[in-house]
C-alpha cells in the first residue's frame, strides 16, 4: 500500500529571465513539510517545474501523490502527454520547434513514472492557502538573487 502525500508547488521569477524561487508544501497524515529554492539566472516555467521535481525528489518511496500547482505549463504538459512526445521526439515539439527545458522535463517524467501522479490545476493568487503559501517562499527566494 502507497503512502497518500498531497503536494502544492509555485514558482517565481523576477524578469523572465531574472532570478527566480520555487517554493513546495508536502503533507502526509498530520506531517506537513515546505521546501524551497531559487536560482540567480532562471525562467518562470524552470522553477515551476524544479518546485514539482524538488518536491517529488523528497520522497524516500514511491508514493499516491495528489499534485496542485498553478502552472499551465507543467499540468498541461503532463496531463495532456505533450511532454511524453517531446521525449518520443528527441525533444522536438509537434511544431518542429525545441521544446524548452528538456533536462528538467526528463527528470519529471521518470518522477512521475516512479510515483502516481495525480494532477491539479489550482488558481494562482487566488483563495488556495497553500498555493498562496508557496508563492510567498518562491517570491522569498528570488529576492534573495537580488
Amino acid at each position: 500500500m502507497r503512502k497518500q502525500v498531497t503536494i502544492y508547488t509555485d514558482g517565481a521569477c523576477s524578469g523572465n529571465p531574472g532570478p527566480g524561487g520555487w517554493g513546495a508544501i508536502l503533507q502526509y497524515g498530520a506531517h506537513k513539510r515546505e521546501l524551497s529554492g531559487g536560482e540567480s539566472h532562471t525562467t518562470n516555467n524552470r522553477m515551476e517545474l524544479t518546485g514539482v521535481i524538488s518536491a517529488l525528489q523528497a520522497l524516500k518511496e514511491p508514493c499516491v501523490v495528489e499534485l496542485y500547482s498553478d502552472s499551465k505549463y507543467v499540468i498541461d504538459a503532463l496531463e495532456k502527454g505533450w511532454a511524453k512526445g517531446w521525449r518520443a521526439r528527441g525533444w522536438i515539439k509537434s511544431d518542429k520547434k525545441p521544446a524548452l527545458n528538456p533536462d528538467l522535463w526528463e527528470e519529471l517524467l521518470k518522477l512521475c513514472e516512479y510515483h502516481t501522479v495525480n494532477l491539479h490545476w489550482v488558481k494562482g493568487h487566488g483563495d488556495n492557502p497553500y498555493n498562496n503559501r508557496c508563492d510567498e517562499l518562491a517570491v522569498a527566494e528570488s529576492r534573495k538573487f537580488k
